[in-house]
């Protein structure tokens, strides 16, 4: 049997960092009222010149380098993604093209903040085939592109990053028990309106902005999320004694912590990176795996559980050994 192995990770993020202080001068809000309600102290903000790509391809090379691999190792590119930089092609395929990358396939994954959840198992699946070898996991987003800026309730929750994984196959035998051990995976459209993008090239021709009832995705998020937790925990008959991080969605300090207190997980075994990021969609987790990867507090071999919620809705979890 075949294993989905990380053996390398990055993260790209704007140059721009906007404080809760700055977006005083747009909206009627303070810092102590934001960081309260979310625990955000900054977001990032991409400038004009950059894009879902730019920083997509900044968070693969970084992956790559970190893998000690080059582009013509990778035979596969999947990016979770909401903000394209087009309607067409995919952005994975710009990407891909921006790594002077000729061969291999590519593809675009949207499952609004769950989707780098869903990219990530889609990849461990086409390993687990054969059909790919070593495939660059990516989540980018220009979520600022969305916001309406006169909205305080959503314009202060959101940022805009990207962060990549590069995934390995190998054979069970030489793979340590590393790699990707169990997903779980679910979406209930009837809670479409909730969160969402109240425009789209189908029905009003242009972008829109992002919608939120956040009592309503607060209400269903920590039930959702334990719900796939524990599924995966269950598929891979692993206890939850014995999950060394978990590294959720960075959506809300309060769901975080209310999703760990349910699950009996301990919040010095949580990576917390929503204060600095805000919520970056499908780049939040590769984002805080990143960060704690590159600190020194995940280390090889340790269990890791990721989970996410999104838009649609859509919720999902992946459990691997780092």
């Amino acid at each position: 049997m075949m294993r989905s192995v990380v053996c390398g990770f990055g993260a790209a993020l704007p140059e721009r960092a906007v404080t809760n202080d700055e977006l005083r001068q747009l909206v009627d809000t303070t810092d102590s009222w934001i960081q309260q309600r979310t625990g955000i102290r900054q977001r990032y903000i991409a400038g004009p010149e950059e894009t879902t790509a730019s920083l997509g391809e900044k968070a693969a090379r970084a992956a790559l380098d970190n893998a000690g691999l080059a582009p013509a190792d990778i035979d596969l590119i999947v990016v979770a993604t909401s903000t394209p930089d087009n309607t067409f092609p995919a952005t994975a395929v710009n990407i891909q093209n921006r790594l002077g990358m000729e061969h291999g396939f590519a593809f675009d994954m949207q499952a609004v903040c769950s989707g780098f959840v869903y990219a990530l198992t889609t990849a461990d699946n086409f390993i687990r085939a054969g059909r790919a070898r070593r495939v660059l996991v990516i989540g980018a987003e220009t979520f600022s592109r969305l916001l309406d800026w006169t909205d305080r309730t959503t314009c202060v929750l959101f940022g805009d990053g990207a962060g990549a994984l590069v995934l390995e196959a190998k054979e069970e035998s030489e793979a340590e028990n590393r790699g990707i051990i169990a997903a779980s995976l679910r979406s209930d459209g009837s809670h479409c309106q909730k969160l969402y993008v109240d425009g789209g090239v189908s029905t009003t021709g242009d972008i829109g902005h992002l919608r939120m009832e956040g009592r309503e995705v607060f209400k269903h998020a920590v039930g959702m999320i334990t719900d796939v937790i524990e599924s995966a925990f269950a598929e891979a008959k692993i206890d939850i004694d014995q999950l060394d991080w978990l590294v959720p969605h960075q959506a809300n300090r309060r769901i975080i912590e209310g999703s760990a207190k349910k699950l009996g997980i301990p919040m010095d075994k949580v990576v917390v990176t929503v204060d600095q990021h805000a919520n970056t969609s499908a780049a939040s987790i590769p984002l805080a795996l990143a960060t704690a990867a590159g600190d020194g507090r995940i280390k090889r071999g340790d269990m890791v559980m990721l989970e996410a919620m999104g838009g649609g809705f859509t919720w999902g979890a992946v459990l691997l050994r780092w």
